[in-house]
């Protein structure tokens, strides 16, 4: 008999709305009652485990998260709060997440460790946004009231510090769009490609992820575009943040909610949900790397994302062979490459690397991607019994990651894992490279991109190296048109210059 308090994942739900004109659009609020309830008659007993919850996380909305996102026609005060309501639920813990595209597998994570103690039996987890409807109604001029009071209190978690300090912000590193592009510049120069190259090689990446989202109803973007395709500059693919085109971007502009709902194997038993529903994390794993970009070791690998995966391999007892089915995480087509390399596993495995289509085609609902993926794992597990699969999470800046490894097999024993916080000591410890915030004198690229508008380029950001004493800086380059273009189809990593600091800004003039 498998441990009656062993945690399993027993109903999912996933909603995408494409149609929907922005004056009956719905929130993001809306959506996720919608997905809590498909989770809910997943489960096959619906309302009875609606009506046993005593624990319910809302993944934090990105209109809560960031600046480009901020909605205009008001905000929930409360959002656990809120789906509880509509849900007719009374839990007796209500939790918002801090941001961060790893939170639901953190999540997930969490909740399995508070099932297997006994401190909870059923919880509900999920998220959504509502960003085309309402981008949309603002480009429709139409009034939407989004205002929604919730009483009661919520617990908050994960760690709130933003995914930039002052340093790199003042540096226009303002958000992700800014920031992957670093990192790409900086894996190109790794792996020894010309820049033509490593854009071909980034569309066909992505050409097996948009294969994917062209058979999965749910994904935004179904019209399977080619390796060419994506890796094309048009004025439909212009550059976002070179060297990444429009379609290599995540679309966060969508309409996408998903819930899980969890419980221990003693209560699916007492609920009379059936076995074939359930699905088990069999070994996951939390850390992140040096939290500021400044500080990272390189930027083209992850310490975090190869303690991850070990950490969850190892409770598993398995490897990335045994895996019949992956989704690593695509925010960005760095983040794919790196959590490949760190795992272990080939861009190209015959597998596939995704199971939804990923961020750039399936949709990137903020927070909550991996909520979606997770649904998905639970389908494919579901339908294939025995076989296993991996989903990989990712938040901020390369920045904190997670696994989870997922099948209908049962657990072995107690359920139980290492405390996260051996294998975060150890990244701890890795040493950070010195750095500067007044940098002067001769230097060199360390990695670099250029950040576009519709009409051409208007920003490039430096992460450089000063000849003497090897020490870390972040600089813009002059904004004028031919530096930024020079930049563009000149920048290398290595290539040497002159940065100057005044007013509190550095300035790097390539050579």
């Amino acid at each position: 008999m498998t441990d009656p308090r062993t945690p399993i994942l027993v109903g999912c739900g996933q909603v995408t709305d494409l149609d929907t004109p922005p004056e009956k659009g719905q929130s993001a609020i809306d959506m996720i009652e919608r997905a809590a309830r498909l989770a809910a008659a997943d489960t096959g007993v619906g309302e009875a485990v609606l009506n046993g919850l005593d624990s319910l996380c809302i993944l934090r909305l990105y209109t809560d998260t960031s600046w480009r996102f901020e909605s205009p026609f008001g905000r929930c005060t409360n959002p656990p709060a809120a789906v509880a309501r509509r849900l007719g639920t009374a839990p007796g813990r209500l939790q918002y997440t801090s941001p961060g595209g790893n939170m639901p597998q953190y999540m997930v994570n969490r909740t399995a460790e508070e099932i297997a103690r006994g401190e909870i039996e059923i919880a509900l987890i999920g998220g959504g946004e509502a960003l085309r409807t309402q981008r949309g109604a603002v480009k429709a001029g139409i009034a939407i009231d989004w205002n929604e009071e919730a009483e009661g209190a919520y617990e908050e978690l994960g760690d709130m510090r933003p995914g930039v300090n002052e340093y790199e912000m003042r540096h226009g590193m303002r958000a992700p769009i800014f920031n992957y592009p670093l990192f790409e510049n900086a894996i190109r120069a790794d792996r020894g490609r010309g820049a033509a190259e490593h854009q071909k090689a980034i569309g066909r990446l992505l050409a097996g992820f948009a294969r994917v989202a062209h058979d999965n109803p749910l994904a935004v973007r179904r019209e399977g575009f080619s390796a060419e395709q994506i890796a094309t500059v048009s004025p439909d693919n212009r550059y976002i943040g070179f060297p990444y085109a429009r379609l290599m971007n995540s679309n966060p502009y969508i309409d996408q909610s998903a819930a899980l709902i969890m419980t221990s194997v003693g209560k699916a038993r007492e609920l009379g949900i059936d076995p074939s529903k359930w699905v088990y994390l069999h070994g996951c794993g939390d850390a992140w790397d040096h939290w500021w970009i400044t500080e990272r070791v390189n930027y083209h690998c992850s310490p975090a994302i190869r303690t991850v995966a070990g950490r969850a391999f190892g409770m598993a007892g398995k490897t990335p062979a045994d895996m019949d089915f992956l989704d690593l995480y695509s925010c960005f087509p760095a983040a794919i490459q790196i959590g490949a390399q760190e795992i272990g596993i080939a861009e190209d495995d015959p597998r596939g690397l995704t199971v939804t289509g990923g961020l750039p085609f399936f949709g990137g609902p903020g927070n909550n991607y991996v909520t979606h993926s997770i649904a998905e794992m639970m389908n494919r597990v579901r339908g294939k019994p025995g076989s296993f699969g991996l989903c990989t999470a990712n938040g901020h800046n390369v920045t904190k990651h997670g696994a989870g490894i997922y099948s209908t097999t049962p657990t072995e024993g107690a359920w139980e894992r290492e405390d996260p916080a051996k294998g975060q000591a150890e990244i701890d410890a890795m040493p950070k490279p010195p750095l500067t915030e007044q940098a002067n004198g001769a230097a060199r690229i360390e990695t670099w991109t250029v950040m576009h508008r519709p009409d051409g380029p208007e920003l490039g950001i430096v992460v450089g190296r000063l000849d003497d004493g090897n020490v870390r800086f972040v600089a813009n380059t002059p904004a004028d048109l031919a530096t930024l273009m020079d930049l563009q189809e000149n920048g290398d990593v290595g290539r040497p210059g002159v940065v100057n600091h005044s007013d509190g800004q550095n300035v790097f003039v390539p050579a």
